[in-house]
């Protein structure tokens, strides 16, 4: 058997052999990711995103916990930000989820960003693609948390939940933010706290500015949680699974998968382009090129522009 087949197969130690190939590039990283494409598109695919602070890794714990007593397998992808000196991660979200690690029915990966903006890794939409292969209910991906540049989430994902907590500040940017128009679900965690009355009525009036103008279309959902006390998690659930009938019973489905799959195209495209080009440029020339770039005696557009036409 291969290991494409072992993680159809659900073995485990084979998953998280092909998520390290993935995330590392690794050459049969491909062919193995062509080999599980045929069984994806089954998942529902949540992003949980949300400034640092908010509590999306004890949310994204507790949320688990509720799906996995509802029957439902649940995979965590958690993105962690990387050392700009080091590119290493601390990879602490997972410290976050031990009640997960020893449940058969669930599984955490923690993966680095390695400088990615936009909250999410280079190499998550395949990663994301091998846990959905491997037959999760439901593929849970946390962003690293950098505030409203999060948007990539959006391409990767059904069901984006935008996570708030008081006193962060967050709430009134949330009215200016991308971030929150990208929002099905809006939820204000640690919500025992003080200021948290203040949070939800400023999160309402953010979430009455920016309603959908299609008739048919979702209308944001506003929760409360605290997923310390593990409140407000059944609610969270419920509305999850609303949205997931509402895109699986309209047209956000299909679009969804449609945009992920231009993106995920236009992605390897770019890589596979830029790899086999540089593969062909001699290193000298390329040296040659790049001093001369640096001394501003050229300049890299029309260098780029000359390359390619060359190669054609």
């Amino acid at each position: 058997m291969t290991l494409a087949d072992d993680v159809l197969a659900g073995d485990r130690r084979a998953l998280a052999r092909v998520l390290t190939l993935v995330e590392r590039a690794a050459p049969e990283a491909r062919e193995i990711l062509a080999a599980l494409y045929s069984a994806t598109g089954r998942a529902h695919l949540v992003g949980i995103t949300g400034a640092p602070g908010a509590g999306k890794s004890t949310l994204i714990n507790a949320l688990a916990a509720q799906l996995r007593s509802s029957g439902d397998t649940v995979a965590v992808l958690a993105i962690d930000p990387s050392s700009v000196f080091s590119r290493g991660a601390v990879l602490g979200d997972r410290i976050r989820m031990q009640d997960l690690v020893h449940d058969a029915g669930a599984f955490v990966r923690s993966m680095a960003s390695h400088g990615a903006v936009g909250g999410v890794a280079r190499a998550s939409a395949a990663a994301i693609d091998v846990l959905d292969a491997a037959g999760f209910d439901r593929v849970l991906i946390e962003t690293v948390g950098v505030g409203q540049s999060e948007l990539d989430i959006a391409a990767l994902v059904h069901t984006v939940v935008l996570v708030e907590a008081p006193g962060l500040g967050d709430e009134v940017q949330a009215i200016k933010a991308g971030v929150l128009e990208i929002a099905d679900i809006v939820v204000l965690n640690k919500g025992d706290l003080q200021l948290a009355d203040v949070a939800l009525r400023t999160l309402t009036l953010a979430l009455s500015l920016a309603q959908p103008a299609q008739k048919d279309a979702w209308q944001p959902r506003l929760l409360r949680t605290d997923a310390v006390g593990k409140r407000g998690i059944e609610g969270l659930r419920a509305a999850l699974d609303a949205h997931r009938t509402h895109a699986r019973e309209g047209k956000h489905w299909a679009e969804q998968q449609a945009v992920r799959a231009k993106a995920t195209l236009a992605s390897e495209l770019r890589e596979q382009l830029y790899t086999s080009f540089m593969e062909e440029l001699p290193p000298a020339q390329l040296a040659e090129l790049v001093a001369e770039i640096a001394a501003r005696t050229r300049d890299p557009y029309s260098t780029a522009r000359h390359l390619l036409a060359a190669r054609s």
